[in-house]
Formats: structure tokens, sequence, C-alpha cells
């Protein structure tokens, strides 16, 4: 009897001991499965760009400047931002999205449009356990990667936030009332007295500058028409010598008087007799309709 007792607790035992091992291998395979889905369309960590490797650089809300390429079959960090954007293109920024697809450009999407790993929950169609971008039901997110050609790559500039800053500084400079703008954070109330402040100012630089300018123009004006007055005088003067110079030609071009000659009575006649033209010239005038070259023999009464 105590034999068959033994026996019959060594069998309960050992039963024990298979349904403990089977309870387990159960809860492991179904911890197997319940991983092995959770571990597919992962986003990798942020890491730092490093030379001639790839570095998934975030999930992004955006594609920024990045152009859509292709589409990849086996499509995988590598494929799209190495050997596509890089040695094809050469473009030092990659990203993927709906699992295929493979964008590549110049700069990084803007900085407000990065969002949490979790958003990129779509598997790489060649690598299906790493995210290739993401889709929530209403907005499509890409992975975006630095491809190793450059450690330093430009950020895309915020075009939203460029666009309500320049709103809010016009409503700031315009509006007679206390308005309020925020930037990096911080909000700034800007009453009209502020605004007064600062335009005064520029006014009043903007009236000095009116007078130097204005001081300046009447200066060369007034530089101006000395300069024209001076030419007009010298013109006039040498007109007048010109004037002058033609009277004087025109006189001696009568006379017989050459140009260069000094004034006085020295002209000889060609029709004076040649001994009476070296004698001391006469007080009486000389009839023009005489002829005086030849000697003539004249009889009068004592």
């Amino acid at each position: 009897m105590k034999s068959i007792a033994f026996v019959a607790a060594a069998l309960l035992a050992v039963a024990d001991l298979a349904s403990s091992a089977a309870t387990k291998v159960v809860v492991a395979e179904a911890d197997l499965a319940s991983s092995t889905t959770a571990a597919k369309g992962v986003e990798q960590s942020a890491t730092a760009p490093k030379p001639s490797a790839v570095s998934t650089h975030g999930c992004y809300k955006s594609s920024g400047e990045l152009v859509l390429n292709t589409t990849l079959t086996y499509n995988t960090d590598a494929e799209c931002a190495q050997n596509l954007c890089w040695k094809k293109l050469n473009l030092p920024v990659g990203g993927t999205s709906n699992g295929d697809q493979c964008w590549c450009g110049e700069k990084y999407p803007p900085k407000s449009d990065l969002v949490d790993d979790k958003y990129c929950n779509i598997g790489c169609s060649g690598y299906d356990l790493f995210a290739c971008g993401g889709f929530d039901g209403e907005t499509v997110y890409w992975t975006i990667y630095n491809s190793g050609m450059s450690l330093i790559v430009k950020t895309s500039e915020d075009t939203n936030k460029s666009a309500s800053e320049s709103g809010s500084s016009s409503s700031t400079t315009t509006s007679p009332t206390a308005t309020s703008t925020e930037s990096s954070g911080e909000t700034i109330i800007v009453t009209q007295s502020a605004v007064a402040a600062t335009v005064a100012p520029v006014a009043k630089s903007t009236n000095t500058a009116g007078i130097a300018a204005g001081v300046v123009v009447g200066v060369v004006v007034l530089a101006a028409l000395i300069g024209g007055a001076w030419l007009y005088m010298r013109r006039r003067r040498n007109q007048d010598i010109e004037e002058e110079h033609r009277r004087n030609a025109a006189v001696n071009s009568f006379t017989g008087k050459p140009p260069g000659s000094s004034g006085g009575m020295s002209i000889l006649d060609a029709r004076l007799d040649p001994v009476m033209a070296q004698r001391r010239m006469s007080d009486g005038s000389i009839a023009d309709n005489q002829d005086y070259s030849r000697r003539i023999l004249r009889v009068t009464n004592a």
C-alpha cells in the first residue's frame, strides 16, 4: 500500500510540473508574439551625424524643402538617404514616408515641425522593423536622415512663424492701441506711448536728414550759379577781345599797315617819289588823284 501511495504521489508531482511547464511555454509564446508585433515600424532615436554613415535626424510632420524622388520596393534608411540622395543626387538630407517613398533635399525641415518618434510608425518596405514615416489618420509624417555627405546641414525656415511675426510687427507699428506679440515663449505688451516714443526719434532723424539734404542742394545750386556767371563773363571778355582784334585787322588792312607793326605813320605809298619818301612828311595833304611816282616840271609865276 505504501508503495502504491508513493507512486501516486510521484505521478501527481510529475503532472503538476508538466502543467506548469506548459503554462510557461504558452506565456512565453504570447510574449514573443506581442514583442514581435510591437517591434515593427519603430522609429530609430535621433543621433549626431557621422561622416559617410546614415544617421536618423528625427520624425517630422512636414517634409520642409525636401522633394519626392521615387518609391522604392526595398526602401531603407541607407537605400534612400545614402545610395539615392547622396551618391546619385549629391544631396545631404534624405527622408522616408509611407514606407516606400524616398525624399531628398539640401535642408532639414523646420525645427517647429519636429514631433515625437511615436508618430513615425510605418515600417520600411525593405526592413519593416524600422519606421519609414508614419500616418495617424490625418497627418503624414516623415523620417528624416543625414546621409553622411556633410555633417553641417542647414534647417529650413518656419514659413508660418515668419508670416505670423510679420503680421504681429505690422499690427504693432500701425495700431494706436496696446497690442501684444509673442517671441520665444514670452509675451511683450506694446502700448501707444511706447510706439510714440519709438516713432519720435525716427521723425526727428528724418527731419535732420531733410535739412542736411536741403543745405547740400543749396550749396550746389549756388556754386553752379557762380560758375555759370564766371564762364559767361569770360566768354563775353573773349568775344570783346576777338571783336577788337577783327576791328584792328580791318583798319590795318584798309591803311596797308602790316598786322604786326606798331603805331605811327611809317607807311610807304608806292605812288610817292622814292626821294620824297625819305624826307620828313609834310604837314599838308597830298591829293590822291595825282601820280607822284614821276618827277614833273611845273612852271609857275613868281
